[in-house]
């Protein structure tokens, strides 16, 4: 199966192309997936009887059931500045995927390379200047959080039993919804649909919020620029997240003609990455610039991205908010 940070082989691409296909073509890895089943439910059971012990701040989870972006990271944006502006003190605790750090846990600073603490907390906190703490063991970090903050969310981790939580929150990407509804590795699920059934709320993309594009913003001198700067041009459109295909449209949307360049997400993107032999400008997700702003140059751009919620999500979420972040609030 494709590995976060490495380049799939061909084999493992074939496989996750027909996760958005028919099973069929799948079918031969039955065995793993049976197996793949009995892990999941072994963990789901285990927790069930032994449920973790309380901590003393509430933890939401905002997380997925399937491999792939579905648009979390902008929603954690959105619902971190939301509980700001209700006055209260917010941490954000992720596992830190493509990080290695020599201690954990670790409070991530503006010194703090992507290639320690990974590149999705790092954008977190240079988004929204608040805690952002990573471990692999995430309830470590929430009692690192405990005495600091008045809600903790959690980025990712719904599949993650041992950290305690008061609510949950699963985002579907709109389009690819959950692929062809089985699990790993037939299918793209990492546990099966009915784990919806209890979940606070499921939050698609596309339907309940949008990803709004923000500006384009170059990678050197942090200019901003209209969307349409580079409108009606080429571009080589680079991008190591979960759903390269969102970014890509993303920019044809704003009238670029993007030349592909996916790569698997969390890639760990080095200078040759960003070299394509020519002058025509590079544009890239704002999570791949926190790991390749020390060697960009001034024909590199990257394009932060906001989530908006709909009314009926807002008024959700912000119930959700104002009932667990109150009660600790003071």
């Amino acid at each position: 199966m494709p590995v976060a940070g490495k380049k799939p082989t061909r084999l493992a691409s074939w496989i996750e192309q027909h996760w958005y296909r028919s099973p069929i073509f799948n079918a031969w890895l039955l065995p793993l997936q049976w197996l793949f089943w009995l892990l999941v439910m072994s963990r789901r059971i285990f927790y069930a009887l032994f449920p973790p012990a309380a901590v003393a701040v509430p933890v939401i989870v905002v997380g997925n059931i399937s491999v792939g972006g579905t648009g979390k990271t902008p929603l954690i944006v959105w619902l971190a500045n939301r509980a700001r502006e209700l006055n209260m003190r917010v941490g954000i605790v992720s596992r830190g995927y493509g990080g290695s750090a020599e201690h954990y846990p670790l409070e991530v600073t503006q010194d703090t390379p992507a290639d320690v603490c990974g590149d999705e907390p790092l954008l977190l906190f240079e988004r929204l200047g608040c805690p952002v703490v990573v471990d692999p063991k995430r309830r470590r970090a929430v009692e690192y959080l405990a005495d600091k903050v008045d809600l903790v969310l959690s980025d990712d981790g719904l599949q993650h039993y041992a950290m305690p939580r008061v609510a949950e929150l699963v985002v579907v990407d709109g389009k690819r919804g959950f692929g062809n509804g089985w699990l790993l590795p037939i299918g793209p699920l990492r546990e099966p649909q009915t784990r919806l059934d209890s979940v606070d709320r499921v939050i698609v993309n596309g339907k309940d919020f949008v990803l709004q594009p923000l500006a384009m913003i170059n990678a050197v001198t942090a200019a901003r620029a209209d969307l349409l700067t580079l409108d009606a041009g080429e571009v080589h459109a680079v991008a190591g997240i979960g759903s390269p295909e969102r970014f890509f449209g993303t920019l044809r949307q704003l009238g670029m003609t993007p030349i592909e360049h996916p790569f698997a997400d969390h890639h760990p993107f080095t200078p040759e990455d960003l070299l394509f032999g020519d002058d025509k400008p590079v544009v890239m997700t704002e999570k791949d610039w926190v790991k390749c702003r020390a060697f960009v140059n001034k024909n590199c751009w990257y394009l932060p991205v906001d989530a908006v919620p709909n009314r009926a999500t807002r008024l959700a979420l912000d119930t959700l908010l104002t009932t667990w972040g109150e009660k600790y609030h003071g």
